[in-house]
């Protein structure tokens, strides 16, 4: 594995581990903790390249990054999120 592909891995992996914690917080609304769901099974999809896989979840998270009921706590968190991926390259 190369030294790139690991540094992808690695953004991936702690995307997920931010969006487990949106997806598992109360107060976050069901309907953003479904997109970042999604965007988890995106990240989970091996048959697909990290870069692929990264912008998949992007679109998931863009769905729902202006919904006007998400807490704000949640809306940096996803902010962050789709930051990390951005610099997911194959």
């Amino acid at each position: 594995m190369s030294a790139a592909s690991y540094d992808n891995e690695a953004k991936i992996r702690q995307a997920k581990t931010m969006l487990m914690r949106v997806i598992n917080d109360p107060a976050v609304p069901r309907n953003i903790r479904r997109a970042c769901i999604e965007a988890v099974r995106h990240l989970e999809n091996e048959r697909l390249s990290p870069g692929v896989r990264a912008a998949n979840a992007i679109s998931a998270l863009d769905e729902i990054v202006q919904d006007p009921n998400m807490p704000i706590h949640t809306r940096i968190t996803i902010w962050n999120v789709v930051t990390l991926l951005e610099t997911v390259k194959d």
